[in-house]
């Protein structure tokens, strides 16, 4: 048991020495690692501004109910609240979608347009939000709008009611919601200093050649008597005028 335990408490202190060696490895690189991350920033930034097309939403919400139905009727509520779904079914059918795609000439294929849809029931509402995502934030303004009121009209007909009521027509977005400038630019940050950090580990871990004495007794596993610092030896000798060039 006692040398179970000791074998344990060397592997034990064998790992905290390896990642305080991680660690100083890493600090004495750190300049390489604060310019991989600049980097890094600097070129996420540049392909998302230069490279990367701008998408816009545009949002539009309209009530489920219709202006017969009693509100202070609980099955009338209830029954709003289970037609949700099937109105966000109706909302990307083709017979809502198409004529929206030739009333403003858009020349997609629908298997391709309806992508761009997304039609939700918000939580506890009877309220369906249609939002619509288009590189020309003027054209998702309008598309939203557009299939709102055709949504609109289906339902009505569908349903044999009334029109729904409009609660909020779509307006031109003047910020894009993808991609995130902030976001690209600390994943690429985060990316350029993982790959930074593991070049010098690898770079530091592969290289066995023996540079002081705690090298010799790590890999020959043999104790050193003295160290003899040349350095400050050559050091002092260009001080005194020996050993340097003279002039």
């Amino acid at each position: 048991m006692e040398k179970n335990e000791m074998q344990q408490v060397q592997q034990v202190e064998e790992q905290e020495i390896d990642l305080v060696e991680v660690f100083y490895v890493l600090w004495r690189k750190v300049w390489i690692l604060l310019a991989s991350i600049v980097a890094g920033v600097i070129l996420s930034a540049a392909v998302t501004v230069f490279f990367i097309t701008p998408e816009y939403e545009a949002k539009a919400e309209i009530y489920i109910l219709s202006k017969t139905t009693s509100i202070t009727s609980l099955a009338d509520l209830q029954i709003g609240a289970s037609l949700a779904a099937d109105f966000q079914i109706i909302a990307t059918t083709r017979e809502v979608v198409e004529p929206v795609m030739e009333d403003l000439g858009i020349d997609e294929k629908y298997e391709d347009f309806v992508k761009t849809i997304d039609v939700t029931n918000p939580t506890n509402s009877h309220m369906l939000e249609l939002t619509v995502t288009n590189n020309n934030p003027v054209l998702a303004a309008k598309v939203c709008n557009a299939l709102a009121d055709q949504l609109r009209m289906r339902i009505a007909e569908v349903m044999s009611t009334d029109t729904p009521s409009s609660v909020s027509d779509a307006v031109v977005p003047e910020e894009r919601s993808s991609p995130s400038l902030l976001i690209n630019c600390i994943v690429g940050g985060l990316i350029f200093f993982v790959i930074a950090a593991a070049a010098i580990l690898i770079g530091h871990f592969m290289d066995d050649t023996i540079k002081d004495e705690d090298d010799v007794k790590r890999y020959l596993g043999l104790e050193t008597l003295a160290a003899i610092p040349l350095e400050r030896f050559a050091g002092d000798d260009v001080k005194n005028g020996r050993g340097g060039r003279k002039k």
